[in-house]
């Protein structure tokens, strides 16, 4: 029988007691489509126990993950976007501004904060991928820049955290300029004998990945992470054939000389701290 027909009836199908299984209550990995708790899942960092998937994790549980005891003071945390080419596409770029803030409690795609790890006070940058796709704008260019003034004065290494889209479209020009302010204000950071560590996560392209990510005196990155200029599909379809299995995965740059080093989640801290104490 039909539901409309039910309905005229007075026939009603819906279990007024039945049990409904809470969003979140559970997480189901992508790539191996292992099912486990949510706690579990939080438990082990956002890494699937069964394959080593790496979930994407935000700024602030990169920070619990790294900084000792999870004490950090957060810096230029007042910088706001500005909207110098009045764009407008589908809504005004300052409005898309606010609509964000407002969803992710984020005021841009750039955390900068300095603290302590493994007792070594360090700088450290994190793009949030949930500011519109973490792309950079002049105000990520602007904390990368005055983290390296931080770093130099107080004499800090600095480490930066990238997962991004690449420029951000809205500030047109002005995002591309960030790509060779960055990568100065990194030369000014090597010229004073500080280390600068490029963390790469999933994902780091475009402009991001043409300037300071791939900049670091060590780069590294998490497992499976792609990192690139343009995607895999963009690629594959201007050259008109297929790409080489795992192509722009971390694994893949690791074996062609693009990256220094893969670091899994739960050794990311230790790894940190050893190469700031090789170099320090």
């Amino acid at each position: 029988m039909g539901w409309f027909n039910r309905l005229q009836q007075g026939i009603n199908t819906e279990t007024k007691d039945k049990k409904e299984i809470k969003e979140g209550l559970w997480y189901k990995c992508p790539n191996c489509k292992k099912i486990v708790p949510m706690d579990d899942h939080n438990e082990n960092l956002g890494v699937c126990d069964g394959c080593g998937f790496h979930d994407k994790i935000s700024t602030l549980e990169y920070f619990s993950i790294i900084f000792d005891d999870n004490q950090y003071t957060e810096l230029f945390q007042n910088l706001r976007a500005s909207d110098p080419l009045k764009f407008k596409d589908k809504k005004k770029y300052t409005d898309r501004v606010v609509a964000v803030e407002q969803s992710t409690g984020l005021n841009e795609a750039m955390t900068s904060a300095v603290g302590k790890i493994e007792e070594l006070d360090v700088v450290v940058c994190s793009m949030n991928f949930e500011f519109i796709g973490g792309s950079m704008g002049s105000v990520v260019g602007e904390k990368i820049a005055r983290s390296v003034d931080y770093c130099i004065e107080k004499h800090l290494p600095l480490v930066i955290f990238s997962k991004s889209g690449g420029a951000r479209m809205m500030e047109g020009a002005i995002s591309l300029m960030q790509m060779a302010k960055t990568s100065a204000k990194l030369t000014q950071l090597s010229d004073a004998k500080l280390p600068y560590i490029s963390v790469m996560l999933d994902p780091t392209t475009g402009g991001v990945s043409a300037s300071y990510a791939m900049l670091g005196d060590i780069n590294m990155s998490e497992p499976g992470a792609l990192i690139g200029f343009a995607g895999p599909r963009v690629i594959r379809e201007f050259i008109g054939r297929d790409l080489p299995e795992g192509f722009q995965r971390s694994e893949f740059l690791l074996e062609h000389g693009f990256l220094d080093y893969i670091a899994p989640r739960k050794e990311m801290k230790q790894t940190i701290a050893r190469f700031i104490r090789m170099m320090m």
